[in-house]
């Protein structure tokens, strides 16, 4: 033992020697925390008392050798430097000891930078699955006033690399997570952000890196060659091929809107790509980019040819050849898509909406609403509008789902919507005529889901609001506590907003009631995709069904057993510095 003659600011008196040998143990309150002192082959250790993984107090524990295990989970730590055996627990915090005339003074100040180590241990949670860690790193992270795009990049970049079959749901959903980021009260955003990394995790379990192809040697190409060659080995379902033409297209410095072109082409070069899932990987993926401002390009961009090369093709499912032949009727109104388009040029701006569009789009004419939507761009309808529409058309099929179909009908209703959303978001960065043909994929994909609306849900109306319209909102958890409260839900948030309600509180509430139930996909999906399109509605009352559509969704799928925000809680509790198992008196 060391004696001192200067004491540090940041040295505390904390016991006599003489008692701490006596005991081996003792517990001390310092600086509003709780260390356990410890004495073992005649050293002195101080670490605080809380168990880093789920604050069960060490002082007790046994110690041995240097090291202290705690009896909850039999966690092991180093005592000197409070570094753990046991990745899942986290470092326990070490405090530097000095002795002076018998008494033990210890270091209270930092020792490490608290930034460095929650990034360390947001990847340590990355490559380990373990949810509880990332709460952890998410909270602190977000506490230390990182901005989530921080977190966001390494979740993004680990998810990139270790990927079984490229970018798939757990991606998708982070990136969800960081597009309602504005919509969520600040205490929800770490929640938020821990599901998504959480999610990545769990694609990347036990997943092999990937190692990209290299681009061509060549820097001589062009785009439309580029393009050609892309879309014509993703037909090929050639991998490795269309990979190195995209990362040549990367290294070319092409553009991105033209890299977009290129992926947006593929994607809708064939029918309906697994129910919609790879287009709006692809929009998904270029949002993520574009909140990282491209820095992941590479890898990321790698990730989404093998879901392009690997998808089912709906052209090659009975339901869209039979009894009607939807891909036929399709085919002939790509072919008029140039002119249809030039017809319209001169009457852009212009274009209303006529009152029966809505209508024939949501009938069981497949003829006709391909028809109608060739009329709306011959009469000056552009590209947005018209995804917009088929969108908006895609969401009223769930917003009139009748609860008496099977559950798993829900999700039949739910992918044209999402993807109808992914189109609309595609054609808004690149309004190419390939993209275009998504549109009517879009509106084939809702025709085929008419039964679902067989009767229809009653829609409410402007005229069932309530003068108390807060009080309804505060009955929302309640109502999503119970099963089979879908119309119910559906009514309460029409009426809150038709009563002059304020959107922004009620999409924080709903967001808020998806985050405390265990993640599911669709669900995240369909929160960020009603959002998006009733901001885009300008928040009008037309937008009320759109809102309605995702509670509904979500009432669906609630309750779960909640085991995420239960651990998320147990993160937070432990940020804060609770005592979640000590003594509730003074130590």
């Amino acid at each position: 033992m060391t004696n001192i003659s200067v004491q540090p600011k940041s040295l505390v008196r904390a016991a006599y020697v003489a008692e701490l040998q006596e005991k081996g143990q003792l517990l001390v309150r310092l600086n509003q925390q709780t260390i356990a002192l410890f004495y073992s082959n005649d050293r002195v250790y101080a670490i605080d008392n809380r168990c880093p993984h789920m604050g069960f107090p060490l002082h007790g524990s046994v110690c041995k050798d240097g090291i202290v295990t705690c009896p909850w989970h039999y966690a092991r730590f180093d005592l000197a430097s409070g570094g753990t055996f046991d990745s899942w627990a986290d470092d326990v915090r070490s405090f530097p000891v000095q002795i002076e005339n018998g008494e033990i003074w210890i270091d209270v100040a930092p020792q490490v930078d608290p930034e460095i180590h929650q990034q360390q241990r947001l990847l340590d949670g990355l490559e380990q699955g373990i949810s509880l860690v990332i709460a952890k790193s998410a909270i602190a992270l977000l506490d230390l006033g990182v901005e989530p795009t921080q977190p966001f990049q390494v979740g993004l970049a680990f998810g990139t690399r270790y990927h079984k079959a490229g970018w798939d749901t757990g991606l998708t959903m982070l990136t969800c997570m960081m597009n309602i980021m504005p919509y969520l009260e600040e205490s929800d955003r770490p929640r938020a952000l821990y599901q998504g990394l959480s999610a990545v995790a769990r694609d990347s379990a036990e997943a092999p890196p990937h190692f990209r192809v290299h681009p061509l040697p060549t820097a001589n190409l062009d785009f439309p060659t580029l393009k050609a060659w892309f879309r014509q080995f993703i037909e090929q379902r050639d991998n490795e091929a269309a990979e190195r033409c995209l990362m040549t297209a990367v290294r070319s410095g092409i553009s991105r809107t033209q890299i977009a072109s290129m992926l947006f082409a593929a994607a809708t070069d064939h029918r309906y790509l697994d129910v919609g899932h790879v287009l709006d990987f692809i929009n998904k993926a270029l949002e993520a980019l574009d909140a990282i401002d491209w820095q992941e390009a590479e890898p990321v961009l790698a990730s989404l040819v093998v879901p392009l090369a690997s998808a089912t093709r709906m052209e090659e499912s009975s339901s869209w050849r039979y009894p009607v032949d939807l891909v036929a009727i399709l085919l002939a109104a790509f072919e008029q898509l140039p002119a249809a388009l030039e017809s319209g040029q001169s009457q852009r701006g212009q274009w209303v909406q006529p009152p029966e569009l809505l209508t024939v789009l949501l009938g069981d004419d497949a003829q006709a609403i391909a028809d109608s939507l060739l009329n709306a761009l011959q009469s000056g309808c552009t590209e947005v509008q018209l995804a917009q529409i088929v969108a908006y058309a895609a969401a009223l099929r769930v917003a009139r789902f009748n609860t008496n179909n099977d559950h798993g009908d829900w999700n039949s209703a739910h992918h044209p919507f999402t993807f109808a959303n992914a189109v609309q978001q595609g054609i808004r960065r690149v309004p190419t005529l390939e993209l275009l043909r998504g549109v009517f994929d879009a509106a084939m994909s809702v025709y085929l889901n008419r039964f679902l609306n067989v009767p229809p849900a009653r829609l409410p109306e402007p005229k069932d609001n309530v003068t108390e319209k807060e009080s309804l909102l505060d009955r929302l958890p309640e109502l999503l506590d119970r099963q089979q409260q879908v119309n119910e839900t559906g009514r309460l948030v029409a009426q809150y907003l038709y009563s002059g309600g304020n959107p922004e509180r009620l999409m924080a509430m709903l967001a808020k009631l998806m985050l405390r139930e265990n993640r599911d996909f669709h669900v995240i999906q369909s929160i960020e995709a009603a959002f998006r399109l009733y901001n885009q509605l300008s928040e009008t009352l037309e937008g009320v069904p759109v809102l309605v559509a995702t509670a509904r969704y979500l009432a669906a799928h609630a309750p779960t057993m909640r085991s995420q925000e239960q651990t998320y809680q147990m993160a937070y509790r432990l940020h804060r510095g609770d005592r979640l198992f000590e003594e509730s008196e003074d130590v």
